[in-house]
């Protein structure tokens, strides 16, 4: 199989498809990476697992640098309710959020330089656990990718609202920073005809999400911005009994790292008026949190200088989103940047009815494999 030859690729991205896993349980797909991997030209190929993650390098010809291309693994909770034929075989799972395709990229691309390598060194990591609890942190740190760094790293996201052919990404802040949040009160529970000799929780809970509200609202700049939501309030067992614990869960996402600081805090000060107001205990645990993607200046630039003078690719600067990635960690600590990939579909990401056009894997593969053996050759 040449890279070339795109059609090849949508029964990949069909088969990733139907074995949707969460993250650090992607087993099935793993095995599938592998044994599509180890059917490629072997010579210039070297393949490290880490996890449920896959790290493969090609060696270039006369290597002074090293390129890098990460593809996330994991798939959502989300039970499919689209018309493939090629559904999710996994009940309750979904790729949902495109990475699928992501992975099937990512194998073009590997299939390509297997057999067609350039001049400097390319690595390809598969990682596990985008959406949860977070891959792309623990993966940086593991002994696996210590000495196959690169010097530069390259990642994409199929846009829904982008037609197929596009391409839209920005220098600097391209997607924010983003914590999860889950919240537990406990107080007294007790009958429904007795109010005084209990603690609702249930009241406790509806307090405390109106006055989050207000910390966007009245405590960050109008300039600035952030959200808070709360996606998921669980209380009580009976319409006759008087909740006595209440969990709320949500998503704090901002655009900078200091506004993070200050919502937390914010929460916290909240959250000791409510137990002083209602007599209850509350616990916090922010869960997995994500650094902002940002895109490096300089690279970002000459990526979107060197799109604009092709004739296959609409390329569109976008603004700053809201979504979470963990991406993020790695742009952090190597220069490089991320772009959104166009799909072309009615239904937002994360949604049951998410049907990625196909003709965009080929868009991709072919633009990466040109943008890396271009960067190889300046």
């Amino acid at each position: 199989m040449t890279s070339g030859n795109f059609s090849t690729y949508i029964q990949v991205r069909r088969d990733l498809h139907q074995i949707p896993e969460p993250g650090f349980k992607e087993f099935k797909t793993q095995c599938y990476l592998l044994d599509y991997i180890a059917g490629l030209p072997q010579d210039r190929l070297e393949v490290r697992t880490w996890r449920t993650g896959i790290l493969v390098l090609i060696r270039g010809t006369a290597p002074k640098r090293r390129f890098g291309y990460r593809a996330d693994m994991d798939a959502l909770p989300i039970e499919e309710e689209t018309g493939y034929e090629f559904k999710s075989r996994h009940p309750g799972y979904m790729h949902a959020c495109g990475h699928d395709l992501h992975m099937t990229i990512g194998l073009g691309i590997v299939t390509h330089f297997a057999t067609e390598p350039m001049a400097d060194d390319l690595v390809v990591l598969f990682q596990p656990a985008e959406e949860g609890p977070g891959g792309a942190l623990p993966m940086l740190e593991s002994e696996e990718l210590a000495d196959w760094l690169p010097d530069q790293i390259v990642g994409l996201h199929i846009a829904p609202e982008y037609p197929v052919g596009t391409i839209a990404t920005r220098p600097g802040i391209l997607f924010a920073n983003t914590s999860e949040l889950f919240i537990d009160l406990t107080g007294v529970g007790g009958h429904a005809a007795y109010p005084h000799r209990a603690n609702d929780m249930v009241v406790a809970g509806s307090q405390l999400v109106g006055q989050l509200q207000t910390i966007v609202a009245r405590n960050i700049n109008p300039l600035d911005a952030a959200v808070i939501t709360i996606g998921k309030v669980e209380s009580g067992t009976k319409q006759n009994i008087i909740a006595e614990t209440a969990r709320l869960e949500g998503t704090i996402r901002t655009l900078s790292a200091e506004t993070m600081t200050v919502i937390k805090s914010r929460i916290e000060a909240l959250l000791r008026g409510i137990e002083a107001g209602f007599e209850c205990k509350a616990e916090i645990d922010y869960g997995s949190n994500y650094r902002q993607v940002f895109n490096e200046a300089q690279l970002t630039g000459e990526f979107m200088d060197w799109l604009d003078g092709r004739e296959d690719v609409q390329l569109v600067e976008c603004s700053e989103a809201m979504t979470g990635e963990d991406f993020g960690y790695f742009l952090e600590r190597i220069p490089g940047f991320m772009f959104w990939l166009g799909v072309d579909t009615p239904y937002g990401l994360h949604h049951a009815k998410l049907e990625p056009k196909e003709d965009a894997i080929g868009v991709a593969i072919q633009v990466m494999t040109d943008y890396f053996t271009w960067k190889s050759q300046s």
